[in-house]
């Protein structure tokens, strides 16, 4: 039996899967892991994982699949035949590594890693906001990797002289298991500003201006085959030797290709730690708000959003209310539309589009000793779906044609949250068979690289299986709320800018440069 084997690294776990030639599922493996956060706006994380994690994985699935194989799990089933491995991570992030591909320092995330500040402001100035959209199709936000590269070069100059080469988790994981030197035009179109859009191909002048010490990677498209397993990486991961790696690319774009929501007028909508948005475009759409970048696949474009916080933020309520989630649900859904008149800004680790304000804090207004915790899990869950809406519209005002949402990720096992984000934007999701995420769509990325006739039809693997369908009631009612989280923003946001400095402030380094943890009190 043909197979494809998929594996995501994620923010807080990776994720497998063993697939079949049909799209069917026959064996998953998850490792969880966390982020470090050694500084206020800052966070990070050590490649070791990703590999040791593929590594693991890999294993667990090729064992799995044995067993289903030998009757152990079922009736049993051919020979199972991996044709090819597909890739994808969470990005942009910027791993540098030295001449011999040992990290100089650990990764630097995407875009809830806020260090940058001062990198762009400085490189704004010095390359001109429009050179830099005309180039990259995007303003420089915390989200550009070219920024973060440039604070290692400054702040960090013992780790800079040593950098040669720029990876990122799929590309780290297309090295370790092919010795291929490659970045995805996706992933490449978020190292701003150091990738031409148009082009298709590295801005050589900038390149050289910022990164001139680190080798630039060659350029390919998230399907196509990166290279072929060694026989060191096959005797790690028990992968045959030879078999095709694809180039991969970042999470968010392979978790559209795994829900099909990759075709003109498509957006997904990626529910998870933090929430993303993807809207494929006929052609390069420029605004300030939201990030330009090229597609999936040759010649497309997109006009992608995130929230800095969504899953982190319910999470947080449960630990700090030290209550499991069905209780929470069934709690929130009783408080009903509106929160018993809580208003809650979901900006606890600053946000990202359309406001790009990495110094935006939470905020929770109407609080009252009436209270409970279901009100406040409640005013999470609408945050997050008005933080959508607010993304969604100022997409349609830069030019997107929105005509279909489809919901992917694990909230989308919460019915309540998601009928919460269609009533709140007004928008039917559709949402797929199969939810997993990324991790499917890097095995249906390189079921398609190694088919031998037609290439698999995602449609065929991931058939929609719901709609949720807003109520217009609530959505009428949404429609006052939305008004009002637009101006509780604007109009707290001096003073919530205050206190992002204070706790800045707060976060000290001793005089031997060991990093404090942030005082989180």
């Amino acid at each position: 039996m043909r197979c494809t084997i998929g594996v995501d690294i994620g923010t807080s776990s990776s994720k497998g899967v063993l697939v079949d030639e049909s799209g069917a599922i026959l064996a998953q493996a998850v490792r969880a892991h966390e982020v470090s956060r050694p500084h206020a706006g800052w966070v990070e994380m050590d490649a070791a994982v990703w590999w040791d994690e593929f590594v693991s994985i890999s294993r667990d699935l090729l064992a799995a699949g044995a067993a289903v194989r030998s009757g152990e799990e079922g009736d049993g089933i051919d020979e199972i035949d991996i044709v090819a491995v597909g890739v994808s991570g969470m990005g942009p992030c910027v791993l540098l590594a030295d001449e011999d591909d040992a990290p100089v320092r650990p990764a630097i995330l995407y875009g809830v890693d806020t260090r940058a500040t001062a990198q762009i402001a400085r490189m704004t100035e010095e390359l001109g906001l429009e050179a830099i959209t005309r180039v990259g199709g995007s303003v420089l936000t915390s989200q550009a990797a070219g920024a973060k590269i440039a604070w290692v070069r400054e702040e960090e100059p013992q780790e800079w002289a040593r950098a040669r080469r720029l990876y990122m988790p799929a590309s780290w994981l297309v090295r370790r298991l092919t010795g291929a030197y490659v970045l995805d035009h996706q992933s490449a179109s978020q190292v701003s500003p150091l990738y031409d859009i148009e082009g298709e191909c590295w801005h050589a002048a900038w390149w050289q201006r910022y990164a001139s010490s680190v080798e630039q990677p060659a350029l390919r498209w998230a399907g196509e085959i990166a290279g072929t397993v060694t026989a060191e990486a096959s005797a790690a991961t028990g992968i045959p030797v030879g078999t095709p790696v694809i180039t991969g690319s970042v999470d968010a774009w392979t978790e559209a290709v795994s829900a099909g929501a990759h075709g003109l007028g498509d957006l997904m909508l990626m529910y998870g730690t933090t929430m993303f948005l993807v809207a494929t475009v006929a052609e390069t759409l420029r605004t300030p708000s939201m990030w330009t970048t090229a597609g999936a696949f040759a010649g497309t474009r997109s006009l992608a959003g995130g929230l800095a916080t969504s899953g982190a933020l319910t999470a947080w309520l449960r630990d700090l209310t030290a209550t499991d989630y069905p209780e929470l649900l069934a709690e929130a859904e009783a408080s009903g539309p509106g929160a018993r008149g809580l208003l809650m800004l979901p900006y606890f680790a600053g946000e990202r589009t359309p406001i790009q304000d990495p110094d935006a804090r939470g905020v929770i207004a109407g609080l009252t000793l009436s209270h409970g915790r279901g009100d406040l899990y409640r005013a999470a869950l609408e945050a997050t779906a008005l933080a959508v809406r607010h993304n969604v519209e100022t997409m349609r005002a830069a030019g997107a044609d929105i005509r279909r949402i489809v919901a992917v990720g694990g909230g989308t096992q919460g019915r309540l949250w998601m009928q919460v984000v269609s009533d709140a934007t007004g928008l039917t999701q559709e949402v797929p068979e199969t939810t997993i995420g990324a991790s499917y769509g890097a095995a249906f990325l390189a079921a398609g690289a190694a088919a031998t006739g037609r290439a698999p039809d995602i449609g065929d693997w991931n058939p929609v299986a719901e709609r949720i369908v807003p109520d217009p009631e609530a959505t009428a009612r949404y429609d006052v709320i939305f008004d009002r989280y637009v101006r509780l923003y604007a109009g707290s946001k001096d003073v919530v800018h205050e206190l992002a400095a204070e706790q800045r402030a707060r976060t000290t380094t001793s005089a031997t440069g060991t990093t404090m943890k942030e005082d989180r009190s």
